[in-house]
């Protein structure tokens, strides 16, 4: 088969399409073949160096795909092959093969094609196992989601307008914040033109919000807790501001507030299912009615991967870029 390949870390230029062997499922997994893949910033990162797959899985990019099985390894039921899927994956998107733990498979939801399929495994998993397993967001709570026109806030704007929550969002453009609205956020922030502390504690009369899901980390860490409710619970995801901060811990004690750092890839494979299972019962159904949809800003062979890359480190996209094989 083919894949993209880093034959060594480097910029987009360093994506290299090359022929590899074929994976081989091992007991308890199924061979998928890929129909598409999508961009997230972890392939980034990882194309830079900075990110090595987890001990066992694939070297290539790529965190999630939609396609169709083909082969089964020893012990799966409830799958067969010809069943079109998609999937959360530890790494080996970019290529036309994959071998997927069945905990991590989901079925094709139904009204949308492999392409737009392709774009939900990462996010959705990443959104509902942060903003409610991990902070437990409810109804009629209000959030703030940072980098709201991404994959992950574009999805997470839906998910949690859907559950009744209010939704205020960050994002770099007027345009870009207009797309967040069309979306359901309740409140646009311009984080260049505006500060967001300030903003929340005008939109919430000065009360702040109850969730935060960071995407910058250090840089954002003082005042995402500044900008929290009392009892609110801060969530970070990425770290795209720095890994070390400086944080007054006497308000987030007087706040009674909480800080909890996570991330998806590295899970244990029993977590990762854990997570795919609540996904298939309390996401799907959404996504099935139409509800909540997958957000691609475009489309791109997977062979033109270092271009997607450059779009998506330029922030050019609202949503995901997905690549087609």
């Amino acid at each position: 088969m083919y894949a993209i390949t880093i034959p060594e870390p480097g910029g987009p230029e360093a994506l290299t399409w090359a022929e590899v062997p074929d994976p081989v499922p091992a007991a308890g997994e199924v061979l998928v073949e890929v129909t598409a893949t999508a961009v997230n910033r972890a392939d980034l990162l990882q194309r830079q160096g900075f990110y090595n797959p987890p001990e066992g899985a694939s070297p290539y990019p790529g965190l999630e795909c939609a396609g169709r099985i083909v082969a089964l390894g020893a012990g799966v039921a409830g799958w067969a092959v010809g069943d079109e899927v998609c999937a959360l994956l530890s790494g080996g998107g970019y290529a036309e093969r994959v071998a997927v733990p069945v905990g991590q498979l989901l079925p094709l939801p139904k009204g949308l094609g492999p392409t737009d399929a392709a774009a939900l495994p990462e996010v959705v998993a990443t959104v509902w196992s942060n903003l409610f397993m991990v902070a437990h967001l409810r109804p009629a709570e209000t959030v703030l989601l940072h980098g709201g026109a991404s994959g992950i806030g574009t999805m997470a704007i839906q998910l949690a307008k859907a559950v009744g929550a209010r939704v205020l969002v960050t994002a770099g453009s007027p345009e870009k914040l207009a797309r967040c609205a069309e979306l359901g956020a309740d409140v646009g922030i311009d984080y260049r033109q505006q500060d967001f502390v300030a903003a929340v504690r005008e939109a919430t009369g000065g009360a702040g919000v109850d969730v935060i899901l960071d995407i910058m980390g250090a840089k954002y860490l003082q005042r995402n807790v500044d900008a929290l409710a009392t009892s609110g619970r801060l969530v970070i995801i990425g770290l795209q501001g720095g890994t070390k901060g400086e944080l007054d811990l006497n308000t987030l004690l007087r706040k009674r507030a909480a800080v909890a750092a996570t991330n998806l890839r590295g899970r244990p494979i029993a977590e990762k299912a854990a997570i795919v299972a609540a996904v298939r019962e309390h996401v799907w159904p959404l996504i099935e009615a139409g509800v909540v949809k997958p957000v691609v800003d475009r489309v791109l062979p997977l062979a033109a991967a270092a271009d997607a890359h450059r779009v998506v480190e330029a922030g050019e996209q609202v949503g995901k870029v997905v690549l087609k094989v």
